[in-house]
């Protein structure tokens, strides 16, 4: 497993590079950049924007500019945010946390409710209780998150119940250490149970389906025979082998939320990664956006990793060399 580990971590690397490069290729390929509106501003001399230009190599050809970047990127120099006037990996730990707290809640909400209700939903084949959560699964599947979002918001805004936006209320810091994680859960309800929705629609019908095939399997049915009970049955011979493929997809789960959670953080102002992204994006902020991508990127392969030794550790018939 060290060796298997090791060598994923090493074409770690590659992939990065080539990742990054992509998109670093894509923003310089649109038209202008960031310091094309400077332009257009009579305060700011044409001397001092070519300066700044030279200095951060952008007057020269992409593979240059990536050249330059990646090397600073060695040096855990991720560059300069002009949009922000600050360096972009002091913003890049801010978002990132706050992507770390929306991410581990939607997961949790996800996945302690999608899997006893996937097995339950299995167990109860075709009775009353088995259709009605089917049903809600489809919904949860065909709302759109966009239409979700508003509809909470606007619930939130005429009860007041929930607040209405951002990842903080006014006079978050003078509140006490259990206030502010108080404000912090109520403003996570809203983009944990949009994003969170439709993961545990189509989990629970995944689980569901794996339970019922392995329950139809001959090993259950040689433990049934041999007097086991049913509870025993289903959730020590029956469970373990039903929640392997689910394993594999927590690892890309991480991912699903980084690049399904940008809509619902822009309309719930909610400040991680995702919007971020946007962010760079509309004002062409190269090494902002050069940033967040690798971060994204990095964060994507891990997810996999994680899902490849949580896959070895529940399944011990897998063995990686």
């Amino acid at each position: 497993m060290a060796t298997y580990i090791i060598r994923r971590l090493f074409f770690l690397i590659p992939l990065l590079i080539i990742m990054s490069f992509i998109g670093f290729l894509a923003i310089n390929l649109a038209p202008g950049n960031y310091f094309d509106t400077l332009k257009q501003n009579p305060q700011i001399s044409r001397e001092t924007i070519s300066e700044y230009e030279a200095k951060y190599h952008l007057d020269k050809d992409v593979f240059t500019q990536y050249f330059y970047w990646l090397v600073n990127v060695s040096k855990f120099d991720f560059g300069y945010s002009f949009a922000y006037k600050i360096p972009v990996i002091k913003i890049l730990k801010l978002r990132l946390f706050n992507t770390f707290i929306l991410s581990l809640s939607v997961i949790l909400f996800t996945w302690l409710i999608a899997i006893p209700l996937g097995i339950y939903c299995a167990v109860n084949q075709h009775k009353f209780s088995d259709r009605f959560f089917s049903f809600l699964s489809f919904i949860g599947l065909s709302i759109p998150n966009f239409f979700f979002t508003l509809l909470l918001l606007y619930f939130a805004s005429k009860t007041g119940i929930l607040p209405s936006g951002g990842m903080h209320s006014l006079g978050y810091e003078d509140l006490s250490g259990f206030g502010k994680f108080i404000d912090l859960s109520k403003h996570l309800v809203i983009p944990t149970v949009v994003i969170g929705t439709s993961g545990i629609a189509g989990l629970q019908r995944l689980m569901r389906g794996n339970m019922l095939e392995v329950l139809r399997s001959q090993y259950v049915m040689a433990a049934r025979a041999k007097g086991l009970s049913e509870n025993r049955v289903i959730y020590v011979h029956a469970l373990r082998n039903a929640i392997n493929p689910m394993v594999t997809i927590f690892g890309g789960s991480l991912s699903g939320l980084l690049s399904g959670a940008a809509l619902t953080e822009i309309i719930c102002s909610w400040p991680g990664l995702g919007s971020l992204m946007l962010e760079a994006v509309r004002s062409q902020d190269l090494f902002l956006f050069a940033g967040d991508l690798l971060m994204t990127g990095f964060l994507l392969i891990i997810g996999y990793i994680l899902a490849d030794i949580l896959l070895a550790w529940v399944d011990p018939r897998i063995q990686y060399q």
